[in-house]
């Protein structure tokens, strides 16, 4: 994956170009069809997605909750609390997408404490509703 691709994404926008080329390389960058499930509700986490192009719906429980467009993040949750999917997400349009896999995303969570400040925040506040 190209590191001046990370710039444009909110998530590593503040991180220097070195920074972003070690994360680079411990991601891979994937097309996906419109109509693909990116996860699924019930499922065990073991990728997270940062979207770059397309969009995508967040369903829970078949009931639609979220839609996420470039810059968003999904799979998180799962990978942090170590808990099944909350969600499903299906792609509604064309995408291109980062994936990292769980060891990578830990990895990066280790060494960009910025970065994982603000999944730690995400996670915080999407886990809210389900406790609430």
């Amino acid at each position: 994956m190209d590191e001046s691709r990370l710039a444009s994404l909110e998530l590593f926008s503040s991180l220097s170009k070195r920074e972003r080329s070690e994360i680079a390389n411990r991601a891979d960058e994937i097309d996906v069809t419109e109509g693909t499930h990116l996860v699924r509700q019930g499922e065990f986490a073991y990728e997270f997605f940062v979207i770059e192009e397309g969009s995508a719906e967040v369903l829970r429980g078949g009931e639609h909750v979220a839609d996420l467009g470039p810059g968003d993040f999904l799979g998180e949750i799962g990978i942090v609390t170590q808990a099944p999917r909350n969600a499903s997400v299906i792609a509604r349009s064309p995408m291109r997408v980062l994936v990292m896999s769980e060891q990578d995303f830990r990895g990066v969570a280790r060494a960009f404490p910025t970065v994982a400040e603000q999944i730690r925040e995400a996670v915080r506040e999407r886990c809210e509703p389900l406790v609430a």
